[in-house]
């Protein structure tokens, strides 16, 4: 390039530097910092109020995990105990049934009367 028109360029940059000036209001400019750094503020406050509740649910998690995982696991071994008990009972009745034929009613009546679900065979 020729200093000539490299003389030109900046003449003209400077020019275009100084119309972007005049556009721009100082004022709204000093406004529009004003609002970027009160929504800073704010979005700072949110972060350290979030930060501070992640802080407690996870001590309250802590908390309650223990009591959950033993009441879980208490409720899967009544679970089984009851699985084994109507086992149980479903073997006596098979055995009253064929010693006593007529104490016990029909298989249509008993099905009527035990709705429960079928327990035999425990799915895992």
């Amino acid at each position: 390039m020729a200093d000539s028109e490299k003389e030109s360029i900046e003449s003209a940059s400077s020019e275009i530097s100084r119309e972007f000036r005049s556009l721009i209001d100082s004022q709204d400019l000093d406004s529009i910092k004003q609002s970027q750094n009160l929504i800073l503020g704010r979005l700072q406050d949110s972060n350290a109020v979030l930060s501070h509740f992640n802080e407690y649910s996870e001590n309250c998690f802590m908390e309650v995990h223990a009591d959950f995982a033993k009441n879980t696991r208490l409720l899967r071994s009544m679970k089984l105990d009851l699985d084994y008990i109507f086992l149980k009972l479903r073997g006596l009745k098979n055995k009253i049934a064929a010693t006593y034929p007529d104490a016990c009613p029909d298989n249509s009546a008993i099905e009527a009367l035990d709705r429960r679900p079928d327990l035999e065979l425990p799915k895992e």
